[in-house]
């Protein structure tokens, strides 16, 4: 295998995204448990939801192959870096991995994560076109993240996991309704029946600003509820600042480069996840 052909199946798993995904496993597994997982726990949980989380990227790309050649046409597949028939054997191979991973934490949990996976395949290969019930069907299955790190911790009667999970949904379903608005021209062109199309990109883009404002205004939540210390308030008010600042810049069609106002909110997600976890693991060890 030559270089150029492995740099183009690295790039196939968008490890930023695939990260995400583990991640917030890891902090759902923390929150049901109220202490540090098992090592086996925390690496079959990350894992998991890390491998079929590239799995079904993969597989986005498989499918996305004739957009890609409009809207992204430097990705692996329409850039000629890598066949189709590899890219969809790298996909089930790194989904066999995810689901013997899961299997590690019971069946349950490798059921939860088979489910996850075929959904994510259906998603890819029928749904994806169908606009706003493909964006939350989608969206559904990144909730389901923090559903299985609390099906893996053996606690689902948390509140907390079900509300990161809520607002996981609702992060991801403003960034898809977003990216549909900013590839309206690949989408038209594919048969996709995106809000973008059916309405019009501006309209999009304001529904995926409204839900982002949703979710802002949801985070207030745990703080009058009792379930979040205020320990948590900064990364939290940060993080809503960062929404803020990219939704505006989302809506206004001048500013160039937008997917780059995606990518900042999910990294910023990310990152208060991740500070949400040292936080945690500092209050579970007496340091707060």
């Amino acid at each position: 295998m030559n270089r150029t052909k492995l740099t183009g199946l690295l790039r196939l798993f968008r490890f930023e995204l695939s990260f995400a995904a583990g991640v917030c496993v890891l902090l759902a597994e923390l929150l049901a448990l109220g202490r540090l997982p098992s090592l086996r726990q925390a690496a079959a949980g990350f894992m998991s939801f890390f491998l079929i989380s590239a799995s079904a990227l993969i597989l986005n790309d498989c499918f996305d192959v004739e957009t890609d050649r409009i809207n992204a046409p430097e990705r692996p597949l329409p850039a000629g870096l890598v066949t189709k028939f590899e890219a969809m054997m790298l996909s089930f191979f790194v989904a066999l991995l995810g689901c013997c991973s899961a299997l590690m934490l019971g069946f349950e949990a490798f059921t939860i994560c088979c489910i996850v996976w075929f959904a994510g395949f259906l998603y890819n290969w029928r749904l994806k076109k169908y606009g706003l019930a493909g964006n939350l069907f989608v969206a559904v299955l990144v909730g389901m993240t923090f559903i299985f790190g609390g099906v893996a911790a053996g606690n689902l009667s948390e509140p907390l996991v079900w509300f990161m999970g809520a607002m996981v949904f609702g992060v991801d379903l403003g960034e898809e309704i977003a990216a549909d608005a900013l590839d309206v021209e690949g989408d038209r062109k594919t048969g996709s029946r995106s809000l973008a199309v059916l309405y019009s990109p501006q309209i999009a883009m304001r529904t995926s600003a409204s839900i982002f404002i949703i979710v802002v205004a949801g985070s207030t939540i745990p703080f009058l509820s009792g379930w979040l210390e205020w320990w948590y308030l900064p990364p939290v008010v940060l993080f809503d600042g960062l929404v803020i600042r990219s939704v505006s810049r989302l809506l206004n069609p001048r500013i160039p480069d937008r997917i780059n106002d995606i990518r900042r909110i999910y990294l910023g997600g990310t990152g208060m996840i991740l500070v949400f976890m040292v936080i945690r693991l500092a209050m579970t060890y007496g340091y707060f």
